[in-house]
């Protein structure tokens, strides 16, 4: 019996075609559901239209730290009043490692809570992404001014100059909220600057610096497992019978053929790899953003969907690894795309470009690598799961990415000396400060990094754990929000309260 949901169908139908004959107007006829809303216009939630503010911009030192070093720039911001009253605080809503949108003061969770307390609303984007660029280019040689810790700086001397600039009282509780990377900025400024952030809300933060980050992908195998039972067994068929066919010319350039690779797949350690890692990071994806959306555009991407991949992987009338192909020609079709790159060649030379264009054109990619090269690490291994995702992935092979984009300087040793830095200078998950909430969701991979927990009655922090919600859970939207997730955001909101109850 076919799958009554209609993507599964489509998927089915596309499974039935031979590949050779394959056409991706199966699938674009579906794939016109997922058309995004303009981003010159947002829809009320009213369902009127409402123009988006206007950019504005603050000027900021380039470095905070080297006094002699006089040199300004232009960071962009925006600021939506419309909820504000003169004894309400001010929300700002951190922007991280992407290019950021006017929609941070109109669409989140976040801006219930600033109608709610009758607060004004700033969003503020990261340094070196978006428009917010210092240099005239992200060469090495600029990009040493891009860390968290002049992030963190930038957000001090805005949250003074604003407070100047708009003539807000002295007295005015600052409050922050950030997902994921800016979650740890988030908890960090309210961390190194207590006298100027009142409180944070540290969504899906990994504040634990860590080069082999295996339990992502543990968390993975649970997540979609935790929907059916034989999910990612299923995919572990797949990937033993790629594993077999890879082995032979012949299987190689069928799956090649089956995938749909932009290059036939080599006989090579590297090449092997790589294409596991594609394969891997789709499914990751599905987990990490499972049914999450914003309210400017309610349409739920259905490759965001656990239940979409779990029901395609265990549709029993079909071989594991056509099913699994399925999925990704899928994935490959919505993003429209013609073939999938399944090697790091094109990657790297993207991540070579250092132009003002390539930073302007939206892609952040070269700046967070940097980031992780000199920071974090984060990169995430099936090690402990080869069996389900295909053969490990050596942290070998990114020392070796961040070498090769940025120069042999970045090797291994230098990865080593940045995480300890950073995690000497936060504390890694030993936390002193309170007026900090940590949010986390069960089916979330980055949980592993973050804290989920309480350690005693004594810790100053509060701790939000949501059970069946994933990355940055409380601050997203889904087509039908879950109680565990209302009962977060009523816990969340109880909290912001007795904090700005008292002094």
């Amino acid at each position: 019996m076919l799958l009554a949901k209609g993507i599964n169908s489509i998927i089915l139908w596309v499974l039935l075609i031979p590949s050779s004959t394959f056409s991706t107007k199966i699938v674009f006829e579906f794939d016109r559901r997922l058309s995004h809303s303009s981003r010159d216009l947002l829809p009320n939630f009213d369902g009127k239209k409402e123009e988006l503010p206007p950019d504005q911009y603050f000027e900021q030192k380039l470095d905070h730290f080297n006094l002699s070093n006089g040199e300004t720039w232009q960071q962009r911001y925006w600021a939506n009043w419309r909820y504000y009253t003169a004894t309400g605080p001010a929300i700002l809503w951190i922007e991280g490692e992407n290019w950021a949108y006017p929609n941070g003061i109109i669409d989140g969770q976040w801006v219930s809570y600033a109608e709610i307390f009758k607060g004004v609303i700033f969003s503020l984007e990261h340094r070196f992404y978006g428009r917010s660029v210092p240099k005239n280019d992200t060469s090495t040689e600029n990009l040493v001014y891009l860390s968290s810790q002049q992030a963190l700086a930038d957000i001090a001397f805005f949250i003074q100059g604003i407070t100047k600039q708009y003539y807000l009282s002295d007295d005015i509780k600052w409050i922050v909220f950030g997902c994921s990377y800016a979650g740890n900025l988030a908890a960090w400024v309210r961390m190194k600057y207590p006298s100027l952030v009142h409180g944070a809300v540290a969504s899906s933060a990994p504040i634990l610096a860590k080069a082999d980050f295996g339990e992502y992908y543990q968390v993975v195998k649970a997540s979609l497992d935790s929907y059916h039972p034989n999910c990612s067994s299923r995919i572990a068929e797949a990937t033993q019978q790629l594993d077999r066919l890879i082995k032979t010319e012949a299987g190689r350039k069928h799956i090649t053929k089956l995938f749909q690779l932009c290059t036939e797949l080599q006989d090579s350690l590297s090449d092997i790899a790589s294409f596991f890692q594609k394969l891997a990071t789709q499914v990751a994806n599905v987990v990490q953003y499972n049914k999450a959306y914003r309210k400017s555009n309610n349409e739920i991407p259905p490759r965001r969907s656990i239940e979409h991949l779990c029901d395609i992987m265990t549709y029993s009338d079909a071989s594991a690894l056509d099913l699994y192909a399925a999925f990704h020609i899928v994935n490959l079709v919505q993003g429209r795309y013609t073939c999938r790159y399944h090697t790091d060649e094109k990657y790297i030379e993207k991540l070579r470009k250092t132009d003002i264009n390539t930073i302007l054109g939206g892609s952040g990619n070269r700046q967070w690598t940097y980031q992780t090269c000199t920071e974090f690490g984060y990169y995430q291994r099936s090690s402990t799961t080869s069996d389900t995702f295909g053969i490990p992935l050596l942290s070998e092979q990114d020392v070796k990415l961040c070498e090769k984009v940025f120069g042999p300087e970045f090797n291994e040793t230098r990865l080593k000396n940045g995480i300890y830095r950073t995690n000497t200078i936060y504390g890694g998950l030993q936390v002193n400060v309170g007026n900090i909430i940590f949010v986390h969701g069960s089916v979330d991979p980055w949980h592993p990094l973050g804290i989920t927990r309480v350690e005693s009655k004594n810790s100053p922090y509060k701790v939000v754990f949501i059970n069946g919600t994933s990355h940055c859970g409380d601050l997203n939207y889904y087509d039908k929000d879950i109680d565990e997730v209302k009962e977060a955001r009523k816990k969340i909101q109880k909290i912001m309260q007795s904090w700005l109850q008292n002094k």
